[in-house]
């Protein structure tokens, strides 16, 4: 489950070293099918910094595989150590039109999750206000229609359930103290006015 940061496109991974000397390299993965998304053949888009050689070219996937539990990928052109550390750091992205709907069949742009009504035990408890992307998990934030406060939640399939698009709402099992104030946490501080009258 995952929030698309870009309607046109999706980012899927993340170079983060050389491997090896034959030019794999370790990845950071953002998708969760990389076997079916890391396919040999699979062309992504480089996000790089304009001073990288790399800067607008793209990247064709060799091979793809796991090392010790680690994704590692081979990519076309890349055959030694020192071109892979010429593309470290690189995130790749590839076109919404490229992805498989079934691959991505849990995940959504942040414009499709803006919006939606957040249910919890039946309750429209909320609104999904902002989608923050993070390398481990993306964040949804959530306005509460109880007090206004603004909360964040992981968006993972063990909080968030289902998406429900066609009725315009998500459905979230949050953990004890996610929604609810904690004990000695946002306690309303008293006004002015009732400070003084608490002294007189």
């Amino acid at each position: 489950m995952s929030a698309k940061s870009a309607r046109t496109q999706l980012r899927v991974g993340r170079l983060v070293k050389a491997h090896g000397l034959k030019g794999a390299l370790k990845l950071e993965l953002y998708t969760d099918d990389p076997d079916g998304r890391f396919v040999r053949g699979a062309e992504f888009t480089l996000q790089v910094p304009e001073s990288s050689p790399w800067h607008g070219k793209t990247v064709t996937v060799r091979e793809f595989k796991w090392m010790n539990s680690h994704p590692v990928v081979f990519l076309d052109g890349i055959d030694d150590r020192t071109a892979a550390e010429s593309i470290v750091r690189a995130i790749l992205w590839i076109d919404q039109d490229a992805a498989a709907p079934v691959v991505e069949d849990d995940a959504w742009y942040d414009h499709q999750l803006v919006g939606l009504d957040v249910v919890r035990d039946g309750e429209v408890v909320g609104r999904v206000t902002r989608v923050d992307h993070f390398p481990a998990q993306d964040l949804l934030g959530v306005q509460l229609a109880a007090d206004d406060r603004e909360v964040l939640v992981p968006f993972v399939k063990a909080i968030v359930p289902e998406v429900d698009m066609s009725a315009g709402r998500l459905v979230v099992t949050p953990p004890a103290g996610l929604f609810e104030d904690l004990p000695g946490d946002d306690e309303p501080r008293p006004e002015a006015g009732d400070e003084a009258d608490a002294g007189s």
